[in-house]
């Protein structure tokens, strides 16, 4: 009997042992993160149509939440209205002006424009020479990523699916059209990159992640299937504010540069009915990328990483969608630059709305200063920080936006004001004129303001990168005005 106990008591022992050995070994294997995690949601296209960016029709409860977990940017502009050098700008966390990077480039090329460019790390590089493993799907870059950056990749996203035929709207130059279509979402290529987001996080991760996931809808077309349709009452909805004489007071190069003939126009819009349905179709799709990144959202609040992840939410520029009689982005007016920006999660306040003026190339140095990184000299932008603890903390930077070379746009807290290439001007009191409807720059009692405004103008303004013509159409070759660009 009393054997029998001193080998049940040593069988306990072992038992102990070897369940304290396991446990230590399964720390050592899962190395205790001492880095926060990244989680960056990109969404194309999408102008301030957020509920809690104060639209009165947009449901976007997951977007809602996220800003009411962490802090909202309302006043963040991109460095370029068109997604290819926006992009590259939030990316490498470099001007347009500094690297001649105006018009679409190929993710792959963006090394090759100049010196700059070469000696400078993007984003999620910079990241992974830090340790971090680099996981991303969809488009974040201009079409994916730089070949050999993601340790783990989901694939690029398309446009499509597309229908036989268009419904609405089939002029060339532009995949502009509106409708429900495919059947199901699991026909869209947002729901793989959210599968592929959700299945990520389920996965155990030894080392810090940087996982990137870009939407691309509401981008052209407007399609989602008819139930994110149906949500929406056209007859309800909202039209964005419309002067149809708003184009009077405007210098003559803004007829060049703003002429886009194969995109709807609001007078078109009203003619035929269309507008309400167009705004119905923007929604939709808003709404439908509002559930992918719930779902993503939920994945994380469910994973191992929930407690330790930064979140950051951005798009590449805004959407004019009647404003200026046009529905395009390509401007250096507000509905064009102006995208929305939140961060949250690890270490990062909530229920903050921030509304001076911040740049998307501030991304850059925000992440990796909340990361707890070293900065990076070679960002022309400014760490959010700051503003993230105080909200009241001072903040003297202009958000600058370019279009094509030389033609510049300083948005401050008071006023929004733009520089084109021939020298001619346009002033906005924001304060008093929010929809930028009356041009105050030929008033003489304006030109200290204009003095002051214009001091802050890039210094380097960089010829066109040729890596950026690609996708050059005729039409703008034989304009003689950003003759290198690419339609919308």
């Amino acid at each position: 009997m009393i054997l029998t106990n001193i080998k049940l008591k040593n069988i306990k022992y072992l038992i102990l042992f070897f369940s304290l050995l396991l446990t230590q070994y399964g720390y050592a294997q899962q190395k205790p993160q001492s880095k926060p995690n990244i989680l960056m949601i990109a969404v194309d296209d999408l102008n301030d149509f957020i509920g809690a960016m104060g639209n009165p029709d947009a449901i976007t409860p997951n977007m809602d939440k996220l800003a009411k977990r962490g802090v909202l940017f309302t006043n963040a502009h991109c460095q370029a209205p068109l997604c290819g050098p926006s992009r590259a700008s939030i990316l490498t966390g470099l001007r347009p002006s500094s690297t001649g990077i105006y018009g679409m480039i190929a993710d792959n090329d963006i090394k090759q424009v100049n010196s700059l460019t070469a000696n400078t790390k993007n984003l999620p590089q910079y990241f992974k020479d830090a340790g971090y493993r680099i996981l991303g799907v969809g488009k974040v870059f201009h079409q994916h990523f730089p070949d050999g950056l993601l340790d783990e990749d989901g694939g690029a996203s398309e446009y499509g699916p597309n229908p036989a035929t268009k419904f609405k709207w089939d002029k060339k130059g532009t995949a502009t059209d509106w409708g429900a279509f495919p059947q199901t979402d699991q026909e869209m290529p947002d729901d793989h990159a959210t599968e592929w987001t959700v299945s990520q996080l389920a996965k155990r991760h030894d080392d810090p992640f940087f996982l990137s996931v870009g939407f691309i809808r509401p981008h052209v077309p407007w399609y989602v299937p008819q139930k994110w349709f149906d949500l929406y009452d056209p007859a309800k909805l909202h039209l964005p504010p419309y002067l149809a004489n708003d184009r009077d007071d405007l210098p003559a190069i803004t007829k060049k540069i703003d002429d886009w003939p194969m995109m709807p126009t609001a007078e078109w819009a009203i003619k035929n009915n269309e507008w309400r349905n167009i705004l119905q179709a923007y929604l939709a799709c808003v709404t439908y990328t509002d559930h992918n990144i719930g779902r993503v959202l939920d994945a994380l609040e469910k994973s191992d990483y929930a407690n330790n992840t930064i979140i950051v939410l951005w798009s590449d520029h805004g959407y004019r969608l009647g404003e200026k009689n046009t529905f395009a982005k390509v401007s250096l007016w507000d509905r064009a630059t102006r995208a929305p920006l939140m961060f949250a999660g690890a270490g990062i306040s909530s229920s903050k709305k921030i509304d001076k003026p911040v740049e998307l190339i501030d991304i850059y140095p925000t992440i990796i200063d909340l990361a707890g990184l070293n900065p990076y000299k070679a960002n022309e932008g400014f760490s959010l920080k700051p503003l993230i603890i105080n909200e009241n903390a001072k903040w003297k930077h202009p958000a600058i936006t370019t279009w094509g070379k030389n033609n510049h746009s300083i948005k401050t807290a008071d006023f929004r004001f733009i520089q084109y290439e021939d020298g001619s001007q346009e002033l906005y009191d924001i304060l008093k004129d929010p929809n930028e409807w009356h041009n105050l720059a030929p008033e003489q009692r304006y030109s200290r303001t204009i003095n002051k405004l214009k001091k802050q103008l890039p210094k380097t303004n960089k010829d066109w990168a040729k890596e950026s013509f690609y996708n050059a159409n005729e039409y703008f070759k034989n304009k003689g005005l950003l003759k290198d660009t690419v339609m919308p």
